[in-house]
This record gives C-alpha cells, sequence and structure tokens, in this order.
C-alpha cells in the first residue's frame, strides 16, 4: 500500500490550510452606515450660530471642512448650506459604496519650507457621528505623508469618506494653535479624486 497521500486527501489538506492562512487576510472595508439626515440636521445645530437653519458664509469660516467642499454641497449656489444640501452629499458617498478612499497624502509646508516630522490628524466633524474614524500620519523629510486609520482591522492606508478638520503638531517647531487645537483647516475625503492635500502654514 502507497504512503502517499489520496489527491483527495490531498486537496482537504489544502483547503484546510487555506483557511486558517486566511485568518490573517485583511478584513473587508465596508461602507458607512451613516444616518445622512439625522447628520444634515446635527451639521445645522452645530454650525447655525444665527438660528436660520442654514450655514451662512459667515458661519462656515468656523466650519472649514464644509467650507473646502462648497463645489459639491453648495448645490443651489446661494452661498449657504442646508441640512438637505449636506445629507445629500453624505448619500453621494453611501452610493459609492466605497468604504475607504486609498492613496490620500498631505505635503505639507511651514512658512514655506517641508515640515518634517510634524503628526498630522484628519478629526472627522462630529455631526458624522462614529461611524468615521480619525486618519492620521507623520511627515517625511520633503514634508510629504500618506494616511491611515490607527489599529484599523483592514490594515490599509488609505481614509474613510466624511469631512475632517486637519490638526498638526511638531515635536520641532511651535506650530500656532489655529492648526490644531483651535484648527482652522479642513477637508472633504470622497471618491471623486481626493488627491494630495497641499497644507501650506504660517505664510
Amino acid at each position: 500500500m502507497s504512503d502517499k497521500p489520496s489527491p483527495h486527501l490531498a486537496h482537504l489538506l489544502l483547503f484546510v490550510l487555506c483557511l486558517s492562512g486566511c485568518s490573517d487576510a485583511p478584513e473587508r472595508v465596508h461602507p458607512l452606515s451613516i444616518d445622512a439626515n439625522a447628520a444634515g440636521l446635527a451639521a445645522i445645530e452645530q454650525y447655525d450660530a444665527d438660528g436660520d437653519g442654514m450655514i451662512g458664509a459667515d458661519e462656515l469660516k468656523d466650519a472649514p471642512s464644509l467650507h473646502s467642499a462648497m463645489a459639491n454641497l453648495d448645490t443651489d449656489r446661494d452661498g449657504a448650506l442646508s441640512a438637505e444640501e449636506v445629507a445629500a452629499r453624505i448619500r453621494n458617498w453611501q452610493e459609492a459604496k466605497v468604504g475607504l478612499i486609498t492613496g490620500v497624502s498631505c505635503q505639507v509646508t511651514y512658512k514655506g519650507r517641508p515640515l518634517a516630522g510634524a503628526t498630522v490628524i484628519f478629526e472627522p466633524e462630529e455631526f458624522l457621528g462614529d461611524s468615521v474614524r480619525a486618519c492620521t500620519g507623520t511627515t517625511s523629510k520633503r514634508g510629504r505623508t500618506g494616511l491611515r486609520i490607527p489599529d484599523a482591522p483592514h490594515k490599509i492606508p488609505g481614509a474613510s469618506p466624511g469631512f475632517y478638520r486637519i490638526k498638526i503638531t511638531s515635536p520641532h517647531v511651535e506650530i500656532p494653535a489655529k492648526y490644531n487645537t483651535q484648527t482652522k483647516l479642513g477637508r472633504e475625503i470622497a471618491e471623486n479624486g481626493t488627491g494630495e492635500v497641499v497644507l501650506n502654514l504660517g505664510k
């Protein structure tokens, strides 16, 4: 009798090994589960200082992520944002069925020079709830960094679609509060092309 395993047994063993090896595979990145209507109303509640039910031009100064995305948000071109306009943009993200935008990078300069060793944090807007997580990166000597979600199970570099406030700190340079604790920086990350985010600080 041959000591070699039968072909059927060999295939079974290979199948078992594949199953055990797959436990280390990256988890699937699911699309965002945000209640778009609730998020739109929450955005108005957060930023509508004068109570007129809209986020106007003056109020957008305190909402840098929304201000940066006006071309995508302000569909009626009146210079202000309604809850429905914010909700509609979130539904666009969801309809794309993309849970992670890869290839997002930052170029950071300070007073005209690349800022090396800086920590860049993209912090999601509060009105988005808990579905969107912060993403971070540390700049190279050339002031460039990619973004990733810390401790994400999928381990894939990138960021979720969302509206983000951007905070930048450095162990070597004192960065003004308007770029971190009181940040005036913001950006939308979306499937239709975020590309490289260029941040010129201390002009």
